[in-house]
């Protein structure tokens, strides 16, 4: 998010609008972010998500950055993979640009399923386009593209199934190069 390039930063205000599009209707009464880096998303998004905001990462650094930066979300460390919260704990549960990073990711929607009351907002990267727009810039060339950390590869259709396999999708979105899926999860 810290890019000067005019062209990534008008894309990554293109992924943000996308975003809010998607979690404003949502009135949420709690919500979690999961996989929070730096913030980012809850800074951006602070006027449309509700007051009481939880967030988690796997990354100690992360979890100190954000805390400072948003001394009001209880953030915590964790994984993804087992996440301290009771079941059905939020209303809404956002994980972005996180599932591509995990060997195990039916694993980790199947908690952030757990966790969820209601809604769920998902995002990876756009695949072939992510990669390609990489490659473009001169990035990771001996990997055509393709981002050291990034495990797994989504198109808008295998993005779809992945998600069916627990949520019931509401909308897989392009905000190119990325994907953004408004799931639910199904109560039984």
């Amino acid at each position: 998010f810290q890019t000067r390039n005019p062209i990534v930063r008008r894309l990554i205000d293109g992924f943000f609008e996308r975003l809010r599009e998607m979690v404003a209707p949502l009135d949420a009464g709690r919500a979690l972010d999961a996989g929070c880096g730096e913030g980012e998303t809850i800074a951006r998004l602070s006027d449309v998500l509700p007051e009481r905001v939880s967030a988690i990462d796997i990354l100690e650094e992360c979890v100190a950055f954000t805390s400072r930066r948003l001394p009001s979300v209880d953030v915590s460390r964790g994984s993804v993979y087992e996440l301290p919260f009771q079941d059905d704990a939020f209303d809404l549960v956002l994980s972005l640009e996180v599932l591509e990073h995990l060997e195990r990711p039916s694993t980790a929607l199947r908690e952030l399923r757990r966790v969820a009351r209601a809604d769920l907002v998902l995002s990876v990267p756009y695949e072939p386009y992510f990669r390609l727009g990489t490659l473009l810039r001169g990035k990771y060339a001996t990997r055509l593209g393709n981002h050291p950390e990034h495990v797994n590869h989504w198109n808008r259709r295998s993005f779809r199934a992945f998600l069916e396999s627990q949520l019931s999708v509401v909308d897989v979105a392009v905000a190119f190069p990325w994907l953004v899926a408004h799931c639910q999860a199904p109560r039984a």
